[in-house]
């Protein structure tokens, strides 16, 4: 209550002491995109002062480099013609303030037009947007804007090892009622083609929040990588680099009652079509860090047969009592903590809060279709809706109220089912066994969302283990950050000495 006073008291020292301009944005779609806009969308508005920051790329409330955004849902934008923000239409803010009320300044300002049907986050290949331009509102301004740019589709880099694989998922379109497809890229080892009868263990590599198929782009794009995997010194493995694209944000490569049977689609479907492809030898191992260290982990434990091992690094809470600093069975609040303070989401590596859950969630809620984090498509919303059930409106289950961060007892219920601690807990007698001599994890003691909290209880129940005594490799590394020390050559080395 404190809180939401003073920043009323802010509002109103504008309002009063003149510190405010009036902003009007007249946007249209320039004559050789209006094919490609669809009548609805989210129009989301972008102000951000740091000239070395893109506008719309500013969607996280971290404060060098976060927007002023305002965003609304368009049902009915013809191609060709103008929407006005005048101060008659209803605009969501991450601010207090409006557009008739933005602090007066200097502002480089971005429209997008999230416009996709296939991803739920915005700024994805299809959606429109305008190029920067910088504004003075150090008065009211009535600016025409032209949206002359489109997320260009995904494509990969030209290599000869590098193969693009696009496959129908039956296990999807069935659930969904419509065709959908999963993508991957894979990448050969350097022999590969030199050997026509060597066959090859298999890493499939799991991205961090957001990642796409079109990482592998990126890692051969650094020469001393490519230098080092084009030479018989590196492992004969082959890559499969996962996509992480699902209905509302990352699908976690897990079945799931708002995403679908994605853990089925890649135990059942893409990785035998992938051994049919490929000169493959049988041996499955999964890596990953931050959301590709829980995603690593989960797959060896939902699926201990068809994995080998796993390489885990940074992972995503592993228990949700330690669901970062919340524990979302006890505590009533996603946002405060029992001390009454704002739970901070994210620290410096020497302990300095950056930003809160309640500011991560504010700049989720205004990117999501439906106006929560729900449909935001980022973190939370992410892990929601693999994580939550279903709702009457076809839309996942908030664990927690979007705006008061009251959390909803019954939701937290549906979670314990991917809450990995109580998996291995419930479970032991049959899965440890399964399990033996495959299971590697390592995080940093100073992991910038702590996420050390629920590792550290993990590894206290897997110290406590019988029949068998588990030989988990789990490393704590003192003073690390949050993925510091996961590398893609460090990984495929691991794997090579196994085989």
């Amino acid at each position: 209550m404190k809180k939401n006073i003073i920043l009323l008291l802010l509002f109103v020292t504008y309002i009063v002491n003149g510190q405010s301009s009036k902003l009007i944005i007249n946007v249209k779609t320039s004559p050789e995109l209006t094919n490609n806009q669809a009548s609805e969308g989210r129009l989301m508005l972008f102000l951000n002062q740091n000239p070395a920051v893109d506008p719309k790329d500013g969607t996280w409330p971290m404060k060098k480099s976060r927007s002023i955004i305002f965003a609304k849902n368009i049902s009915t934008w013809k191609g060709g013609t103008e929407i006005n923000s005048d101060a008659q239409t209803p605009w969501q803010s991450t601010e207090v303030f409006g557009l008739n009320d933005i602090p007066k300044g200097k502002y480089y300002l971005q429209v997008l037009y999230a416009q996709s049907k296939d991803e739920s986050r915005i700024d994805v290949p299809g959606d429109l947007y305008s190029k920067p331009v910088l504004i003075d509102l150090t008065k009211n301004a009535n600016l025409d804007v032209q949206l002359t740019e489109k997320v260009a589709n995904r494509s990969l880099i030209e290599h000869k090892l590098v193969q693009d694989f696009t496959q129908q998922s039956q296990a999807l379109s069935n659930w969904w009622s419509k065709p959908m497809s999963v993508k991957a890229s894979i990448l050969l080892p350097s022999g590969y083609f030199e050997n026509p009868d060597k066959r090859y263990p298999v890493r499939y590599n799991v991205a961090g929040y957001g990642g796409r198929y079109d990482r592998i782009n990126r890692l051969l794009k650094q020469e001393e990588f490519k230098t080092w995997w084009e030479s018989d010194n590196a492992p004969q493995v082959i890559t499969v680099f996962l996509d992480g694209e699902g209905p509302f944000g990352d699908s976690y490569q897990l079945d799931s009652d708002n995403n679908g049977p994605f853990g089925q689609n890649l135990v059942e479907e893409l990785i035998p079509t992938v051994e049919k492809l490929f000169r493959t030898n049988g041996k499955r191992y999964t890596d990953g860090c931050s959301t590709g260290g829980w995603v690593s982990l989960a797959l060896q434990l939902f699926y201990p047969k068809t994995f080998d091992a796993c390489y885990s690094y940074s992972p995503d809470p592993v228990d949700f009592s330690d669901m970062q600093l919340m524990n979302i069975y006890n505590d009533e609040n996603a946002f405060i903590s029992e001390f009454g303070l704002d739970h901070p989401s994210k620290r410096s590596r020497d302990g300095e809060p950056e930003f809160t859950v309640r500011q991560e969630i504010n700049y989720e809620n205004i990117q999501g279709k439906n106006s929560t984090w729900t449909t935001s498509g980022q973190q939370w919303g992410g892990w929601n809706a693999v994580y939550s059930p279903n709702s009457k409106d076809g839309t996942p289950t908030p664990l927690f109220d979007p705006k008061t961060g009251n959390i909803d007892k019954s939701v937290a219920e549906n979670w314990k089912k991917y809450d990995l601690l109580k998996l291995v807990q419930d479970n032991w007698s049959t899965l440890g066994p399964q399990i033996q001599g495959k299971v590697n994890i390592v995080m940093g003691d100073m992991d910038n969302y702590y996420l050390n909290n629920a590792l550290r209880k993990f590894d206290s129940f897997i110290k406590t283990t019988e029949s068998p005594k588990s030989d988990a490799n789990i490393i704590f590394k003192a003073t690390e950050g949050h993925c510091d020390s996961y590398s893609h050559r460090k990984v495929l080395e691991q794997i090579g000495e196994l085989n």
